[in-house]
């Protein structure tokens, strides 16, 4: 084990994708709630909120990124942890997807959770961002993904996050980056607490995205200088067996 360049890295423990294998389908098949084009523009003009989160992450040298093996390769601990959408909160959000699927298209089942009532969301992911662009500041890496809302969701809009390195500098940040606006709620109650609390999870959700970052990426950097494991990065929550029977009694109002 300890011949391993990767024993070290904290795998998450996730939600048993097999459960929910029928919603997932459904998730494949299912169509975007909004026309998505990469030739179009998403403006504030045409009623759109955009969004830009950002968060600064344990410096490398300035240079490439460092290789996976390397104890101080901040840049490839957050990649995995985008690749593995083991950054959000689980009391927020839990990603749900088969782990056979690749990242390019891969359907994803979203449970939010909100006073005690889960939420269910289908989302599919576009593209895999794995590129080096050319910037005023020199040439910048930058890894992740973005994926779009479908038929069902209560927002209608696109998300994108990314970890991108300076090679001048060897700073490393964690961005997010979206455009959204509410789609037609059915359902008044879901409607009115959107209304009231749903831009307030939004940023909730940012602040805790950035915050889980910084820390695991910290950790994880930690445990490597020290020559221990890393601590799994939970991104399920235990659930009590009432708090199930009563999550699945409020996804089947929802159908």
């Amino acid at each position: 084990m300890a011949d391993d360049p990767f024993w070290h890295r904290a795998v998450p423990r996730r939600p048993d994708w097999r459960r929910y294998h029928d919603r997932l389908d459904a998730v494949r098949e299912a169509r975007y709630n909004f026309e998505l084009s990469d030739d179009h523009e998403y403006s504030e003009a045409d009623g759109w909120r955009l969004d830009h989160h950002e968060a600064e992450l344990p410096p490398e040298p300035p240079g490439p990124p460092l290789p996976p093996d390397d104890a101080r390769a901040s840049f490839a601990i957050a990649c995995d942890l985008v690749r593995h959408y083991a950054f959000p909160d689980p009391r927020l959000i839990t990603g749900i997807f088969s782990p056979d699927d690749p990242l390019p298209g891969r359907p994803m089942l979203l449970r939010a959770r909100f006073l005690g009532v889960s939420f269910w969301f289908g989302v599919r992911v576009g593209d895999e961002i794995d590129e080096v662009r050319t910037t005023d500041a020199g040439p910048v890496h930058a890894y992740g993904f973005d994926y779009a809302t479908l038929e069902g969701h209560f927002e209608m809009g696109q998300i994108t996050f990314e970890i991108r390195k300076t090679e001048r500098t060897g700073a490393v940040d964690f961005h997010i980056d979206a455009f959204s606006k509410p789609d037609r709620i059915r359902n008044p109650f879901y409607r009115i607490g959107f209304k009231l609390f749903g831009r307030h999870l939004q940023l909730k959700f940012a602040r805790s995205a950035k915050e889980r970052m910084q820390r695991f990426v910290r950790e994880e950097l930690e445990a490597r200088a020290k020559g221990r494991p890393a601590t799994p990065h939970e991104t399920v929550e235990p659930t009590r067996p009432d708090a199930e029977a009563a999550e699945q009694m409020a996804s089947t109002l929802e159908e």
